[in-house]
C-alpha cells in the first residue's frame, strides 16, 4: 500500500498495474443535500480530501483545488430531456484541463524540495497532450515528454502540445495512440531506465489526474434541476478514465442513475458488456480521435469498483457504438434543430444518450468534452458554418510547431529520455 503522494509520483505501480483506492470514501449526506449552496471549490475539496489524506496541508490543498476549478463548467439544456455538461471552458478547451491542472499543482508541491529533475512521460490521443503541456509549462525541475500519433490529432490539438517548447517536448510517433501508450508503459516497466531518471506519468492512469475528474460530475448534479430524478450520464469514452471517475463518484454517494460509455468504432467494451468476453482489436482513425483507443487502460478500474462482478458492471454501465456517419448526421441535426454545436466527441455522447432515452425513458446529460474549434474542418464541413475561434487558440495557431519525429521504437524513446 502507498499514500497519495507515492502513487502520484510513481504514476504506475511496480507490478505494472494501476493504483486504486484501498476503500471508496462516502460523501456526506449534507454535501449532497446542500450542494446547490456550496461553492465549486468547497465541493471539490470535500470530494478529494479523503483520497489525499494528510499528505497535503489543508490550506495548500484548498489553494490547489481553487486553481484547478477556476473556470466555468455549465450544464446547458439542449432538448427537453437532454442537457450538455460543457467541459471546454478551461485554458486548453477540453475536459482534461481539470485533471492536468490538479496533478501539475500536486506534483509541484511534492517536488518542491527535490534536487533531481523529474520527467513527466505521457501518451495522448488528442486532448491530454495540450492539457498536460499547459499545466506543466514552466514548472521548475520538471521536463514533459509527450508522445502523440502523427497525423491522427487535429491541427489545434497538435499546436497546443507542440507550440510551447521550453520544458515541453513533443514526440510525433509514426503509429497509433495504442503504440504511443505501449511505449510509455514499456518505459515505466524498465527498471534500469527508472534507476537513471526520475520518471512519472500524466496519463489518466495517474491517480492525481484520474481522481479529480469526479469534480465536474458533482458540479453537474449541483445544476441538475429535478433532484428527485437523477440523470443518466453519457460519457464519450476512449481510455475510460473519465467515465471511471464518474462511476466512482456515483459509488461514493452522488445520485446518478446510470452511465453510458459512448464509443466510436474502437469499441471493445460494447461487445464485452453484451457477451462477457473481452476481445482485443486494433484501433482505427475516426472523427472523434481522442477516443481512438482499442485497449482502454482504465477499464480495469471500472471492474475493480464493482469487485469484478460482471452483473454489477452491466447493471450500472451500458455502452453504445456510434459510427462516423452517425456522428456527422448528429452534429448537423442538432445544430439545425436545436441551435447547439457539438464537437465529434460530444456528438457520440449525445446520440448514445438519445438512443438510451428513446428505449428506456427518463432524462440525462452528456459530457461535451472539447470545444468544436478543435475540429474545425469536420464541424464546418458538416454544418456549413465557420467556428468562432477563441482568443487563446488564435494566439497559438501561428506559432511554430516543435516536435521530434519517431518510429514506434522503444530504443529510440529510451535514447531520447536519457538525453
Amino acid at each position: 500500500m502507498v499514500d497519495f503522494k507515492q502513487a502520484a509520483i510513481a504514476g504506475q505501480a511496480p507490478d505494472k498495474g494501476l493504483y486504486f483506492p484501498e476503500y471508496l470514501p462516502q460523501v456526506s449526506h449534507d454535501l449532497i443535500k446542500n450542494i446547490e449552496s456550496l461553492s465549486n471549490e468547497n465541493i471539490a475539496y470535500e470530494v478529494i480530501k479523503p483520497y489525499v489524506g494528510n499528505i497535503i496541508p489543508d490550506d495548500v490543498l484548498r489553494q490547489i483545488v481553487a486553481e484547478t476549478v477556476n473556470f466555468s463548467i455549465p450544464l446547458k439544456q439542449v432538448t427537453e430531456t437532454i442537457s450538455s455538461l460543457e467541459l471546454f471552458h478551461g485554458p486548453t478547451l477540453a475536459f482534461k484541463d481539470i485533471g492536468a491542472r490538479f496533478m501539475s499543482r500536486c506534483l509541484g508541491y511534492f517536488l518542491k524540495d527535490e534536487t533531481k529533475k523529474v520527467t513527466v512521460l505521457v501518451a495522448t490521443s488528442g486532448d491530454t497532450g495540450g492539457a498536460v503541456a499547459n499545466g506543466f509549462y514552466g514548472v521548475e525541475g520538471v521536463e514533459v515528454v509527450i508522445l502523440y500519433p502523427s497525423g491522427k490529432v487535429s491541427a489545434v490539438q497538435e499546436k497546443q502540445l507542440t507550440a510551447l517548447g521550453g520544458n515541453i517536448h513533443a514526440l510525433e510517433v509514426h503509429g497509433s495512440f495504442d503504440d504511443c501508450q505501449g511505449l510509455v508503459k514499456e518505459a515505466f516497466a524498465d527498471e534500469a531506465l527508472r534507476n537513471q531518471i526520475f520518471l512519472t506519468s500524466a496519463n489518466s492512469i495517474n491517480v492525481a489526474r484520474w481522481l479529480p475528474q469526479q469534480f465536474y460530475y458533482f458540479f453537474a448534479y449541483k445544476q441538475w434541476i429535478d433532484k428527485t430524478k437523477p440523470p443518466v450520464v453519457a460519457v464519450p469514452s476512449g481510455n475510460f478514465g473519465n467515465i471511471c471517475a464518474g462511476i466512482l463518484a456515483k459509488q461514493s454517494g452522488l445520485p446518478l442513475q446510470h452511465f453510458i460509455a459512448a464509443c466510436n468504432v474502437n469499441d471493445v467494451v460494447t461487445p464485452y458488456l453484451q457477451t462477457g468476453n473481452w476481445q482485443s482489436k486494433k484501433s482505427v482513425a475516426t472523427l472523434s480521435n481522442a477516443m481512438d483507443v482499442a485497449n482502454p487502460s482504465n477499464f480495469v478500474r471500472v471492474l475493480e469498483i464493482f469487485n469484478k462482478q460482471f452483473n454489477e458492471v452491466r447493471a450500472n454501465l451500458s455502452s453504445a457504438t456510434i459510427s462516423d456517419a452517425e456522428t456527422e448526421t448528429t452534429i448537423k441535426r442538432v445544430y439545425e434543430q436545436n441551435g447547439y454545436l457539438l464537437d465529434p466527441h460530444g456528438a457520440v455522447g449525445y446520440l448514445a444518450l438519445e438512443q438510451y432515452i428513446l428505449k428506456n425513458g427518463g432524462s440525462g446529460m452528456f459530457l461535451e468534452t472539447a470545444h468544436p474549434v478543435k475540429f474545425p474542418d469536420a464541424v464546418e464541413r458538416i454544418t456549413g458554418k465557420a467556428v468562432t475561434i477563441p482568443d487563446n487558440v488564435k494566439s497559438i495557431m501561428d506559432a511554430a510547431k516543435k516536435s521530434v519525429q519517431m518510429d514506434v521504437s522503444y530504443e529510440k524513446l529510451k535514447e531520447f529520455l536519457l538525453k
